[in-house]
């Protein structure tokens, strides 16, 4: 007998980034994820993107990279001065490790209109 999975088929799921498997983030929650990336000391960086290009390796950046950005509240003030601004785009948040040269963290805070 076959064995029959209750989750659906996850190979052909397009996910937009790392938690894109589980239930949207609640504000609370993607306010610690940022809390998180800044007390790692990543750089914040935020990305936009129209849906229909979301698949796409490259995103456009949404003003610099937040080098040094101790504060949350600026961090989510520029997150939903991008939304204003591209209601319709995916927007997500990166946190860029200076040591290791790589991502720390990644994930959408805004789902777009598409």
């Amino acid at each position: 007998m076959p064995f029959q999975s209750v989750q659906g088929d996850y190979q052909t799921k397009q996910t937009l980034e790392t938690f894109g498997f589980l239930p949207p983030l609640t504000q609370d929650e993607i306010y610690d994820q940022i809390a998180y990336i800044i007390a790692q000391g990543w750089t914040p960086a935020i990305e936009h993107v129209h849906p229909s290009n979301s698949m796409k390796d490259y995103w456009t950046m949404w003003k610099l990279p937040f080098f040094g950005e101790t504060e949350l509240a600026n961090v989510v003030n520029e997150l939903e001065s991008c939304h204003r601004a591209y209601p319709d785009h995916h927007v997500r948040l990166t946190g860029y490790d200076n040591y290791t040269q790589s991502q720390g963290s990644c994930f959408v805070v805004f789902q777009g209109r598409g």
